[in-house]
């Protein structure tokens, strides 16, 4: 005899904690890879050097998991030729 078929859930999302390039930490609840922080409520926003301006968008701070690589340091083991 068959097994009835139970519905599948999702997995309960935890909280993360995201890290800005300022070193400024935030705690969410979220699955995606990283975050933008467009409030940019800090005084040192405006001349941070991680601000992204992006064309026809508001300025932004990408918030990745503490801890995680950056998304580029894998490159930085590049042999590059002269």
């Amino acid at each position: 005899m068959p097994r009835p078929r139970t519905a599948k859930t999702a997995p309960a999302a935890l909280p993360v904690t995201f890290r800005a390039g300022c070193g400024r930490e935030w705690a969410a609840v979220s699955a995606e890879p990283d975050l933008a922080y467009t409030e940019q409520g800090f005084p040192e926003c405006p001349a941070c050097p991680h601000r992204v301006e992006p064309d026809g968008g508001p300025p932004f701070c990408t918030l990745r998991p503490a801890g995680s690589a950056h998304p580029f340091a894998a490159l930085s083991g590049l042999d590059w030729p002269e």
